[in-house]
Protein backbone atom coordinates (compact mmCIF):
# COMPACT_ATOMS: atom_id res chain seq x y z
CA UNK A 1 0.00 0.00 0.00
CA UNK A 2 1.47 3.69 -1.02
CA UNK A 3 1.36 5.96 2.06
CA UNK A 4 0.23 9.78 1.09
CA UNK A 5 3.44 10.91 3.23
CA UNK A 6 5.95 14.22 2.04
CA UNK A 7 8.89 12.33 3.58
CA UNK A 8 10.79 12.61 6.53
CA UNK A 9 11.31 15.53 8.55
CA UNK A 10 14.86 16.51 9.54
CA UNK A 11 15.09 14.24 12.66
CA UNK A 12 14.08 10.98 10.11
CA UNK A 13 10.59 10.62 11.25
CA UNK A 14 7.47 10.35 9.53
CA UNK A 15 5.58 14.04 8.78
CA UNK A 16 2.61 13.70 10.23
CA UNK A 17 -0.53 14.89 9.17
CA UNK A 18 -1.78 18.28 11.34
CA UNK A 19 -5.91 17.91 12.68
CA UNK A 20 -7.06 21.95 13.54
CA UNK A 21 -9.43 22.23 16.18
CA UNK A 22 -9.72 26.07 16.75
CA UNK A 23 -12.14 28.72 18.69
CA UNK A 24 -12.83 26.27 21.69
CA UNK A 25 -15.06 29.28 23.64
CA UNK A 26 -15.39 27.90 27.57
CA UNK A 27 -15.83 29.80 30.71
CA UNK A 28 -13.28 28.77 33.34
CA UNK A 29 -12.26 30.53 36.87
CA UNK A 30 -8.92 30.34 36.30
CA UNK A 31 -6.75 33.87 37.86
CA UNK A 32 -4.71 35.04 40.21
CA UNK A 33 -7.39 37.81 41.43
CA UNK A 34 -10.27 36.82 43.38
CA UNK A 35 -12.61 38.71 41.00
CA UNK A 36 -11.47 35.90 37.76
CA UNK A 37 -12.10 32.82 40.15
CA UNK A 38 -15.38 33.69 41.44
CA UNK A 39 -16.81 35.75 38.25
CA UNK A 40 -15.01 33.38 35.73
CA UNK A 41 -14.48 34.48 31.90
CA UNK A 42 -14.19 33.23 28.72
CA UNK A 43 -10.87 31.35 27.84
CA UNK A 44 -10.60 30.11 23.82
CA UNK A 45 -8.50 27.30 22.90
CA UNK A 46 -6.93 26.06 19.66
CA UNK A 47 -5.91 23.26 18.58
CA UNK A 48 -3.17 20.97 16.38
CA UNK A 49 -2.58 17.41 16.43
CA UNK A 50 0.01 15.62 14.92
CA UNK A 51 -1.87 12.59 13.60
CA UNK A 52 -0.96 9.95 11.17
CA UNK A 53 -4.38 10.11 9.29
CA UNK A 54 -3.83 7.43 6.75
CA UNK A 55 -5.45 4.25 8.66
CA UNK A 56 -8.80 6.20 8.94
CA UNK A 57 -8.48 8.09 5.39
CA UNK A 58 -8.01 3.75 4.24
CA UNK A 59 -10.79 2.25 6.00
CA UNK A 60 -13.72 5.41 6.56
CA UNK A 61 -14.10 4.29 10.10
CA UNK A 62 -14.46 6.88 12.91
CA UNK A 63 -12.31 4.66 15.24
CA UNK A 64 -9.22 4.88 13.39
CA UNK A 65 -9.11 8.46 14.01
CA UNK A 66 -8.49 11.33 16.59
CA UNK A 67 -12.61 11.55 17.51
CA UNK A 68 -12.55 15.77 17.35
CA UNK A 69 -15.75 15.94 18.83
CA UNK A 70 -14.95 13.98 21.93
CA UNK A 71 -11.86 15.92 22.32
CA UNK A 72 -13.57 19.10 22.62
CA UNK A 73 -15.52 18.05 25.09
CA UNK A 74 -12.61 16.71 26.88
CA UNK A 75 -11.08 20.42 26.64
CA UNK A 76 -13.72 21.97 27.19
CA UNK A 77 -14.18 20.05 30.64
CA UNK A 78 -10.64 20.84 31.29
CA UNK A 79 -11.45 24.11 31.33
CA UNK A 80 -14.48 24.27 33.35
CA UNK A 81 -13.26 22.74 36.29
CA UNK A 82 -10.32 22.83 38.78
CA UNK A 83 -9.73 26.50 38.72
CA UNK A 84 -5.52 27.32 38.60
CA UNK A 85 -4.05 30.42 38.92
CA UNK A 86 -1.95 30.47 35.20
CA UNK A 87 -3.19 30.04 31.83
CA UNK A 88 0.47 27.89 31.41
CA UNK A 89 -1.15 25.25 34.00
CA UNK A 90 -4.19 25.37 31.59
CA UNK A 91 -2.47 24.97 28.76
CA UNK A 92 -0.35 22.24 30.20
CA UNK A 93 -3.50 20.67 31.54
CA UNK A 94 -5.44 20.74 27.49
CA UNK A 95 -2.16 19.07 26.14
CA UNK A 96 -2.22 16.34 28.36
CA UNK A 97 -5.74 15.50 27.41
CA UNK A 98 -5.08 15.52 23.83
CA UNK A 99 -2.49 13.44 24.17
CA UNK A 100 -4.07 10.69 25.96
CA UNK A 101 -5.37 9.09 22.40
CA UNK A 102 -2.14 7.38 21.11
CA UNK A 103 -2.63 8.65 17.77
CA UNK A 104 -1.98 12.10 18.68
CA UNK A 105 2.08 12.60 18.70
CA UNK A 106 2.35 15.96 19.83
CA UNK A 107 -0.03 18.33 20.18
CA UNK A 108 0.10 22.60 20.05
CA UNK A 109 -2.13 24.30 22.28
CA UNK A 110 -3.22 27.94 22.28
CA UNK A 111 -5.29 29.82 24.97
CA UNK A 112 -6.34 33.03 24.38
CA UNK A 113 -7.85 34.96 27.66
CA UNK A 114 -9.01 37.80 25.71
CA UNK A 115 -10.25 39.51 29.05
CA UNK A 116 -7.13 39.01 31.00
CA UNK A 117 -7.49 41.98 33.57
CA UNK A 118 -4.48 44.30 32.00
CA UNK A 119 -5.33 48.29 32.41
CA UNK A 120 -4.40 48.86 28.70
CA UNK A 121 -5.85 48.49 24.94
CA UNK A 122 -5.21 45.13 23.60
CA UNK A 123 -6.86 42.22 21.89
CA UNK A 124 -5.68 39.24 23.13
CA UNK A 125 -3.32 37.18 25.63
CA UNK A 126 -2.26 34.27 23.93
CA UNK A 127 -0.44 31.63 25.12
CA UNK A 128 0.90 28.78 22.95
CA UNK A 129 2.94 25.41 23.87
CA UNK A 130 3.53 22.36 22.35
CA UNK A 131 4.14 18.71 23.66
CA UNK A 132 4.97 15.55 22.62
CA UNK A 133 4.23 11.88 23.59
CA UNK A 134 6.91 10.69 25.75
CA UNK A 135 9.24 9.07 24.15
CA UNK A 136 9.72 10.43 20.74
CA UNK A 137 12.57 12.97 20.08
CA UNK A 138 11.82 15.10 17.82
Amino acid sequence: MTRARSGRDADGDLDLDVLEVRGIACTGHHGVFDHERRDGQVFVVDLALGVDTAPAAASDDLRDTVDYGTLVAAVQNAVQTDPVDLIETLAQRIAGVCLTDDRVQWARVSVHKPDAPIEATFDDVVLTITRQREGRHD
